[in-house]
């Protein structure tokens, strides 16, 4: 499909449907979360919660080395336990930004403070927090708490740029009611204690694993050399998988031909839209970011649009990205599991507009779901009614024409774009501009 039929299909819908979300703000969440509280009061009898069934576990950053080691569980919908865990399945049904926060505040973080070094921990507390980890299901659990889980509600109507989660409790024991079903492959990453974290990330990725499972499992500790095995904080393991993961996809993709044509593909989800252009040449990547005023990280609804970007060459990039962090990663990983897919490689530049419908951060999971999903074969429904038409493509001449078809439809213009990105201007970048 030529380029300019292809985006004329993506035009968006009115501007007052658009804003819908924004105008809203959605604070239904709130009578949500009187109900959550009656579950809680209900649920949690004494000082214990019984029945529990854990799909996932967090690990916290402050004080590091010291941290807080939680299980995560859902109170009084355990037989739906699996849908709480964070996965591309959210995206699959449409989930919108309201349904993200239900499941992630229906989630009480049972936790106590734990040294990071685990090695071969598996009693006590942080032991059960590793087996429901390792587990490829959720697991029955008795949690011990020494308080009774407290809510704040306006925490939850003005969310600022960490997602809400659920409510914390100190918890004095937890034991497990079934035995964990742990998968073949784990079990081997953990007899070997000689193989290094990225080695089991990658072993574990080949055999099926989606990132989601893996970033649990090395949040915990269980993967990498037996002495320098440590609890790694939820939201460092997130970006060192997606990282881990992509450097091997773009260590396979770099000896693949060349894609043949410029192909732009488009996807949008909670408010973030994002073009995806694709053309002939070696492995470069670039993420731009357009931050609308008034969105969660652009708050001043007068302000100007705040740009972010990041790249790399054919030989990758050093050290961490910080104006874009975990979304780079997560959309590079998209871009490359594709390139992988189709045998090529090329040069990729990922655009993502940020509008004032994002209200609320639910995750990077949706940046990563999103970018993957503009590659599928058949389009995806959304709750709003109209299909993006992911797997379609618009193909253009040559790159810079992609790009100035799709500039009508961004926040900012072309002189700035420019400015802002190296691929957009022309610059090639290689490894030494990271050093």
């Amino acid at each position: 499909m030529r380029l300019d039929e292809y985006i004329e299909e993506l035009e968006p819908d009115e501007a007052a449907e658009r804003r819908r979300l924004a105008d809203e703000k959605s604070y239904e969440i709130l009578d949500y979360v009187e109900g959550l509280e009656s579950r809680f009061e209900s649920a949690v009898t004494g000082d214990s919660m019984v029945g529990s069934t854990a799909p996932s576990v967090f690990v916290g950053r402050s004080s590091y080395p010291n941290v807080n080691a939680g299980i995560l569980a859902p109170v009084g919908r355990e037989e739906h336990a699996e849908e709480f865990a964070t996965s591309g399945n959210w995206y699959a049904q449409g989930l919108d930004i309201d349904n993200v926060l239900q499941y992630r505040t229906g989630l009480l973080n049972s936790r106590r403070s734990a040294k990071v070094a685990v090695d071969d921990v598996w009693d006590g507390f942080v032991g059960i927090q590793r087996e429901v980890a390792i587990a490829d299901r959720p697991v029955d659990i008795e949690i011990g708490l020494s308080e009774t889980p407290s809510f704040d509600a306006e925490r939850y109507a003005t969310p600022q740029a960490n997602a809400p989660a659920g409510p914390n409790a100190t918890a004095e024991s937890a034991d497990l009611r079934e035995n964990p079903h742990v998968p073949r492959a784990v079990e081997k990453t953990l007899e070997d204690d000689d193989w290094r974290a990225e080695g089991a990330m990658t072993y574990l990725y080949r055999r099926g694993f989606d990132v989601y499972e893996i970033n649990r499992i090395l949040s915990v500790g269980a993967l990498g050399q037996g002495e320098n095995r440590r609890l790694v904080p939820t939201r460092w393991s997130i970006t060192a998988v997606d990282d881990t993961i992509g450097q091997f996809l773009r260590g396979s993709i770099r000896s693949n031909r060349s894609v043949d044509q410029v192909r732009v593909f488009e996807n949008e989800y909670m408010g973030n839209r994002y073009w995806v252009v694709l053309a002939p040449g070696q492995w470069e990547f670039e993420l731009v970011e357009m931050k609308s005023p008034g969105s969660i990280w652009n708050p001043d609804p007068a302000g100007d649009v705040y740009l972010a970007s990041a790249s790399e060459g054919y030989e990758g990039r050093t050290g961490y990205v910080d104006e874009t962090a975990g979304a780079y990663y997560a959309a590079r990983l998209g871009v490359l599991e594709y390139l992988d897919r189709i045998g090529r490689q090329g040069k990729a530049l990922v655009l993502r507009e940020v509008s004032d419908d994002y209200w609320a951060p639910v995750g990077v999971w949706q940046v990563r779901e999103s970018v993957r999903n503009a590659f599928d074969d058949a389009p995806t429904g959304r709750r709003d009614g109209r299909d993006a038409l992911a797997g379609e493509s618009g193909v253009a001449e040559t790159f810079h024409t992609a790009v100035r078809q799709i500039i009508p439809h961004l926040p900012i213009s072309m002189a700035t774009l420019r400015r802002k990105s190296d691929l957009v201007a022309g610059l090639q970048t290689d490894l030494s501009a990271f050093g």
